[in-house]
């Protein structure tokens, strides 16, 4: 009886736990710093442009985001380490480090230059990205997929909100 071995695709690949340890401790620190870098042109604008511009009732507070993302971005960072770990995704991990750098070019789009247009056509595809990296994610650790879906459904909420503002306020 010939038996064929499991396609590498598909194969879970175990790394040494202290490796394990450390992966998941690097994307934390990614994640967090994405979370810092988008947060220097948020706190440099202060409350003064942002606050004048016309806005949609159902905009949360400002003070609102922070914890939010405080809260998203460990999901974030257990997501990539769940399938990192197994190897073998070198294209799902390409796509999660994309949509890190389009999530950290988003608000120094909007905030620091002033560009709700510029800013609404980076979350679109933002949106786009975090779609493809569940996807990927899904085929390799579905748990991982699940938690980038309160992730996905706040960059939704917050590309409504950006269309809004440019809607809102035109140049």
């Amino acid at each position: 009886m010939s038996t064929t071995p499991p396609s590498p695709a598909l194969t879970s690949h175990r790394v040494p736990a202290l490796r394990d340890v450390f992966g998941l401790g690097a994307l934390v620190v990614l994640c967090f710093g994405v979370e810092v870098l988008g947060g220097i042109p948020a706190v440099a604008a202060g409350p003064g442009w942002y606050a004048s511009l016309a806005k949609p009732a159902w905009t949360p507070p400002s003070w609102a985001f922070g914890p939010v993302w405080t809260l998203l971005y460990p999901l974030i960072a257990v997501a990539g380490w769940l399938v990192w770990r197994h190897g073998q995704a070198r294209g799902a991990i390409l796509l999660y480090l994309l949509q890190l750098c389009l999530n950290a070019a988003w608000p120094w789009l909007f905030f620091a230059l002033h560009r709700p247009d510029l800013a609404l056509i980076d979350i679109v595809i933002l949106v786009a990205v975090i779609v493809a990296t569940i996807v990927a994610f899904r085929r390799r650790s579905p748990g991982a997929a699940l938690l980038l879906a309160p992730y996905l459904a706040w960059v939704l909420f917050a590309a409504a909100l950006n269309l809004a503002v440019w809607r809102l306020n035109p140049h």
